[in-house]
This record gives structure tokens, sequence and C-alpha cells, in this order.
């Protein structure tokens, strides 16, 4: 029988972010060998390092080359030698706006074996996130004294457009702007995947974080559209305004399951709920098209403990596992789930460093790899 196979395209990137993607890597391979499916790596070198010494972020022929791909596994990027936005916007953005990644998927949820800093009940949650549109079109510009005059192009998978933009005052002053956009196919699909995703968790409303108090015109629009693509899909619809949202879920993280968020919030929310649930080392994300998805842990770089073996692949793991079941490999990615938890729940010295135990790197991926052997047999 021929086994099925899945080009998988990897940019492991800086810091610990190889290491990671290595453990990741051993997961999915474990978890092929196991459930009847190989994989395909095509390695790609883009990262802080390459772009200090070749001057290149990520060309035009790689973004095609990934797109023959069928998923992309992201480790971190990030050199302190960096200019912070350089990368950012070149590699993660550019991929996300590139392939309209329009969900970004955060799920947080309470871990055995993995302390946290407030205690209280079991919770499970999901931040569905809109993933191109907000305050991160990077439409604006800064002055510094003259009049503030920027023209820009507008393009993603759902439009394209362009638009300008022009500030003057009654004296000289420096001065920058940053505008927010919101529209209405993007409202409605965003909120059509958390509703659906709501109803697959068994659950009949959607919380969406908001800040129409405030910001009326433009979280306004999204309190109403969002409403009534909600109605027409038969889910209830709670909206909360982030700052409150926050402190709830500092509280009573159990009162919440699919929690929909504009670019920005989402951005914060998710962060927020990393660390109720341990640390960004076992939060997992993955940016969704209806094309290439690409999986990343949710940590940064971490230069200052790459090379030390410290680094957790938790979070590469579940962001493996997310990847798996957006492949259709449900069975495995389960499996890379259930290895993790069983993992964790071992507790003592056979957790990750950065958990309080004493595993290395390579020996918490090997412990997760056994854990999936373990499963299938």
């Amino acid at each position: 029988m021929t086994l099925r196979s899945l080009r998988i395209a990897t940019i492991a990137g800086d810091g610990v972010g190889p290491e990671v993607t290595a453990e990741a890597k051993k997961a999915v391979d474990t978890a092929g060998g196991a459930f009847g499916f190989k994989s395909e790596w095509l390695d790609f070198p883009f990262g802080g390092l390459h772009y200090l010494e070749t001057g290149e972020v990520l060309p035009d022929e790689a973004i095609q080359e990934i797109a023959r791909c069928d998923a992309l596994l992201l480790g971190a990027i990030g050199r302190p030698e960096v200019k912070p936005g350089i990368l950012e916007r070149g590699i993660l953005l550019a991929l996300r706006f590139h392939f309209d990644q329009y969900i970004n998927l955060r799920p947080s949820r309470s871990l055995p074996g993995v302390g946290t800093p407030i205690p209280f009940r079991d919770f499970d949650i999901v931040v569905v996130r809109e993933n191109t549109e907000d305050f991160y079109m990077g439409i604006g510009g800064r002055s510094d004294g003259s009049p503030l005059e920027s023209s820009f192009p507008i393009k993603r998978g759902l439009y394209s457009g362009e638009g300008s933009l022009y500030l003057s005052f009654d004296r000289p002053m420096a001065c920058a702007a940053q505008v927010g956009l919101a529209t209405e196919p993007a409202v409605r699909r965003s909120t059509a995947w958390a509703c659906d995703k709501a109803r697959q968790r068994g659950e009949d409303r959607v919380t969406l974080a908001s800040k129409s108090n405030a910001l009326p015109i433009i979280y306004g629009f999204w309190e109403d559209v969002a409403a009534d693509e909600a109605k027409k899909k038969g889910m209830a619809l709670e909206v909360v305004n982030v700052d409150a949202l926050c402190y709830h879920l500092c509280r009573e993280p159990e009162r919440y399951g699919v929690i929909l968020t504009p670019n920005m919030f989402g951005d914060i929310v998710s962060d927020l709920l990393a660390g109720l649930a341990g640390g960004l080392g076992t939060a997992a994300g993955a940016n969704i098209g209806d094309g290439l998805s690409m999986f990343e842990p949710v940590h940064g770089s971490a230069p200052d403990i790459a090379g030390t073996g410290r680094s957790n692949p938790v979070a590469a793991a579940l962001s493996a596992s997310l990847m798996l079941e957006h492949l259709r490999e449900v069975e495995a990615a389960k499996a890379i789930e259930r290895a993790v938890l069983d993992y964790l729940s071992e507790g003592g010295d056979a957790l990750p460093i950065e958990l309080g135990g004493k595993a290395t790197t390579t020996a918490a991926g090997d412990s997760i790899a056994a854990g999936i052997r373990a499963r299938k047999g």
C-alpha cells in the first residue's frame, strides 16, 4: 500500500527555533510511522542570521516554493542585532497576508504537571483571531514636523485597494498616525469560523472581545457584523470589552470557550492566556487560510538559552498536532496531543527544565515520541 505523503515546508529560524522544530519534526515523523503516512520536509534558512549574512528577508521565489507544500512549520525568528519589525513584517506578516491566512488560532488550556500563577479550575479556551486587518494593516506614517502625507496600496486575499492619509496642524509638530481597518467580508468569515469551531466543541456561544465604548467606529462595526453572522450560524454571541475580558480571564477562565477577537486584541488576549496556562513554552499557534496554512509555537527565539538544551519543545509539538489535524491526519494529531499530556502528567525530573524538571530539549522530545508510539501500540 502506498503511504500518503505530506510535503511540509519549515522555517526553523533563530535562537531556539531550530531546536524545537527538530523535536516537532520528530513527533510528526513518529506519528507518520505509527499512523501510515510519511513527511517530506523542505527546509528554508530564513530568519535573523540569514538576513544579517545576506540582506535577504523572504524572496518571492521562496514564497512560490512554499506554495507548493501542504503546510508550513515555523520555529521562531528574531535576533537582537536586527531592528524590530524587519523580520516580523518581512516574514511573518508577509506569509500571513500572501497566503490569506485569515485565522490565527491559539488554543489555551490548563495542563497536567504545569504550574500556573493563579489557582483555578480546569479551563479549555480557543482564541480565534482575525488575522489580516485591524491595526496590523501597515497603514499610516510619521512626520518630523511637516504635514503628514502617506499614500498606500492595500492588498489582501479578499480585496485590493488604495488610500491616502493627510494631517496638518496649526503649528509644526512631530506626529504619527496608524489606521485600523475592518471590512464586512473579513469580519464575517472569521465569525463564521469561530462559530463552526464552537459547534465542533459542543458549545452554543462565542465571546467577542471588543472595545466599542472607546472606539465605536471600528469595533462597533465589528459587533454589528459579527452579531448578524453569528445569528445566521445559529450561535449566541456575547460581547465583552477586552479590558473586562482580561480581568475575568484572570479570575474565572473556565467561564469561556471560544473567544473571537479582532487582530490586535487577539495578540494580547492569547498571550495572557498563555501565561495563565503555564507559559509560552506550552502555547501552540496556527495561521489558517483556505490555502497553505502555517503552524508555529508562540514563544520567541529566546537567544539567551539557544544551544543550552533548556528550550521547551512542548509548544512546537502541540503546533505540529494542530498542523496534522488541519491536514486531516486526525488520529495522528490526537496521538501527539495525548502523548504531550501523558508526558506532562509524569511530572518531576522528567519535565522540561522550564517547567521545573531536568529534561533537555532532546530528552523531552524523545519522551513525547515514545508516548506517540505507545498510543498506537
